[in-house]
């Protein structure tokens, strides 16, 4: 059986995407700190009731099992968070808005909320696999 058909480990996934994508969003207004004009961008919140629409979305478009069913990147529930412009609270004098403080807690949020999702996933894991174990083993 396929992990990603487990609703628990197919909303983990699609959350320890969202974190990797955010984490790529917060690096790549680090390595514009310098750019004139240049405006931070990061994630909407993750949320659980916007993963549930994009899974029933992605499993209500196969209707005939002769169907090919949507891949996750076109349009699951690990690809679906577009980055939208968020000024940080200072601006420069050459209109840069990064401000590398705020980036640096971003990123450890991510951080830490990815830590933990694989954590979880781990603790599942082991669920599992105590279930799936002979009786006196």
């Amino acid at each position: 059986m396929d992990l990603s058909q487990i609703p628990l480990f197919a909303m983990l996934r699609g959350r320890l995407g969202y974190l990797s994508q955010r984490q790529q969003v917060v690096a790549e207004n680090v390595a514009n700190s310098d750019t004139p004009g240049f405006a931070p961008k990061d994630l909407k919140p993750f949320s659980f009731q916007a993963q549930m629409q994009a899974q029933a979305r992605s499993a209500a478009s196969v209707t005939h099992p002769g169907h090919i069913p949507l891949s996750r990147s076109q349009g699951g529930a690990v690809s679906g968070w577009n980055p939208v412009t968020q000024r940080d609270s200072e601006t420069s004098l050459d209109g840069n808005s990064v401000v590398l403080e705020e980036q640096m807690m971003k990123l450890s949020d991510a951080r830490m909320n990815y830590d933990a999702a694989i954590g979880f996933y781990q603790k599942s894991l082991g669920l599992l696999r105590l279930a799936t174990r002979a009786p006196g083993r």
